[in-house]
């Protein structure tokens, strides 16, 4: 006799919980058929496989991911002016002004507040080329298709911070004559 999925079910779930599996639910006198109680011995068995394997897959150790502060801040939106705080290393040369982050490159719209900017960060440059750590308020957006550059633009709106570059930072390769 083939049981219904749904009293199967009932009947294994029964059988778990009560102390005398050989018995029908409801009845305590009447005693399953051999391969009734073979079928639902070889059903408890699987699903105590299917469960086990479920309960391990989901408790595999997940390797906690380190929070990335600049990520967080650069989503750091105010809600009222849809400006954003970007801190990363600022260098205005030759026409082009330039915001690089640890995470990305963006092109700064030329504008009077990136020349104020520009004439803060001058103090801490050695050459014209040197880039200085500066926090700002600014407005990101992305390029026209017609433009040439990085793919996201800023607008600098605030200038919150500018500090001075680390002296020992080996990250530029000089060529001399």
């Amino acid at each position: 006799m083939r049981l219904k999925p749904k009293n199967y079910w009932k009947l294994v779930w029964k059988d778990l919980l009560d102390s005398n599996p050989s018995c029908t639910s409801g009845n305590l006198t009447e005693k399953k058929n051999s391969s009734e109680v073979l079928e639902t011995n070889i059903m408890k068995k699987i699903s105590f496989i299917v469960l086990l394997c479920v309960a391990l897959v989901g408790c595999k150790n997940d390797t906690k991911q380190d929070v990335n502060l600049e990520e967080n801040r650069d989503k750091s939106y105010d809600q009222n002016d849809g400006l954003i705080i970007m801190k990363g290393e600022f260098v205005y040369y030759a026409d082009a002004a330039v915001l690089q982050t640890p995470r990305e490159i963006y092109g700064v719209v030329i504008d009077e507040n990136m020349h104020q900017l520009n004439n803060k960060v001058k103090e801490f440059k050695k050459e014209d080329t040197d880039m200085v750590p500066v926090t700002v308020r600014v407005r990101k957006f992305a390029k026209a298709e017609d433009e040439e550059g990085w793919p996201y633009r800023v607008e600098i709106k605030e200038i919150l911070k500018v500090e001075k570059p680390q002296e020992n930072k080996d990250d530029v390769i000089k060529l001399g004559n």
